[in-house]
């Protein structure tokens, strides 16, 4: 689950999309004029970051609306440096338990 969400941050282009979510609900024409690439090149990205649960379309007649999942963003990010905390923690009690040792 947590894999999908950082091989969608592993694209610049798609990190200035969640950027430009960020700041407000966007048409996915506004999101395509941010960039010089093509439509279908956007659409991908756009793609790939709500199969990995960090936008939320919506539709608005003609229109596809894209919102950025700050709650899924949070949430797989904050897990991932838990457990480099945790794995901190157990290394540092280690070494106290080593320092504690010498004489």
């Amino acid at each position: 689950m947590g894999d999908a969400v950082f091989s969608a941050l592993a694209d610049a282009r798609r990190r200035r999309i969640l950027e430009l979510l960020g700041e407000r609900e966007r048409s996915a024409g506004e999101i395509a004029g941010a960039f010089d690439v093509s439509w279908p090149a956007i659409s991908r990205h756009l793609r790939l970051l709500r199969e990995a649960g960090l936008v939320r379309e919506r539709k608005d007649g003609r229109e596809r609306l894209y919102t950025l999942e700050r709650a899924r963003l949070r949430d797989v990010l904050g897990s991932w440096v838990a457990a480099f905390d945790l794995m901190w923690a157990e290394n540092l009690e280690s070494l106290k338990r080593e320092v504690e040792k010498t004489p």
